[in-house]
């Protein structure tokens, strides 16, 4: 795989079969596409950009009021593990007492609040519609994703000429569902493996496209069809490098478990049911952040 074959799904044409196929191709193969015509404007998306450069250049001790709610979804500050990265989260993007909740704690202006709720609003909405048309590429109708909560990440590199090479986030795979990231548009370093090799590819900045990311929920919820991207940042150039992360994350209510449309002679059911956030902890309990969590879940 090389960055030229990083998949292009242009979600205008999701309807046509041969547009289906290249999304369920890129869900099986790579785990990662990008979306083009997604219909999200380039005006918000820039406003968005401005409001989290904001909110991540507050001091120290006002981010430090952006507490857990749930495991990993408040501050992140800068740790032994990843020294040049921090992070500002927002658990259940559609929740409008935690967006007051995650507004309050970081004194939030009003208009800043106004683009994060029509933001939230419309990637959310996206984030639903690119998890049905999934769905839909395996044969499964009708699955639903509309009520399933999103977590919502902004992130910061603190890129500095020493750092050149190294690593600002560690090797991991994303625990949910689906990712849907607004990287940075002149800022690389994200890389995503080839499973095939074990080599890392470079996602090169496609400004006005978002990046979607599969994660080990999507592994598990397709049967082991969809692949749960391993991916890294790397430190390219001296300088901040920022991100919108929005992850759609598993049901709210009841389990993560496979239908039965991807069950079948060819494909038995791989994972037993299983409640996300007992995944998510015992995947921070036990350090296993690449995805090897999955397998403490494999049916025999």
């Amino acid at each position: 795989m090389n960055e030229s074959t990083i998949p292009v799904v242009d979600f205008e044409k999701i309807s046509d079969q041969v547009e289906c196929n290249k999304l369920r191709e890129a869900c099986e193969k790579w785990g990662c596409f990008r979306i083009i015509n997604h219909s999200i404007p380039a005006t918000l998306m820039a406003e968005m950009k401005t409001v989290i450069g904001t909110l991540l250049d507050l001091p120290m001790e006002i981010k430090m009021r952006n507490i857990d709610v749930a495991a990993g979804s408040g501050y992140m500050a800068p740790s032994a593990a990843n020294p040049l990265y921090e992070a500002l989260g927002l658990y259940d993007l559609g929740s409008s007492q935690a967006v007051h909740d995650f507004c309050s704690q970081l004194d939030v202006s009003p208009h800043q609040r106004q683009i994060m709720e029509k933001y939230g609003k419309a990637i959310h909405d996206l984030a639903a519609k690119v998890g049905q048309k999934m769905a839909e590429s395996l044969g499964i109708q009708g699955a639903g994703f509309e009520d399933w909560p999103c977590q919502f990440r902004i992130n910061k590199y603190n890129f500095t000429p020493e750092a050149i090479g190294s690593l600002g986030v560690q090797l991991h795979t994303d625990s949910g569902f689906l990712t849907i990231l607004q990287d940075d548009e002149n800022v690389g370093g994200l890389e995503v493996m080839d499973n095939d090799s074990g080599s890392f590819v470079p996602v090169p900045p496609f400004p006005g496209s978002l990046l979607a990311n599969l994660g080990d929920v999507a592994h598990a919820w397709s049967n082991g069809r969809f692949c749960n991207v391993k991916h890294r940042v790397q430190c390219k150039e001296a300088t901040k490098r920022l991100s919108i992360a929005t992850f759609l994350l598993a049901p709210k209510n009841g389990n993560v478990e496979a239908p039965e449309e991807a069950v079948d002679h060819d494909h038995p059911r791989l994972y037993q049911p299983f409640n996300y956030e007992d995944y998510r902890k015992l995947r921070l309990s036990k350090k296993m952040r690449a995805g090897e969590a999955l397998e403490l879940l494999r049916l025999a």
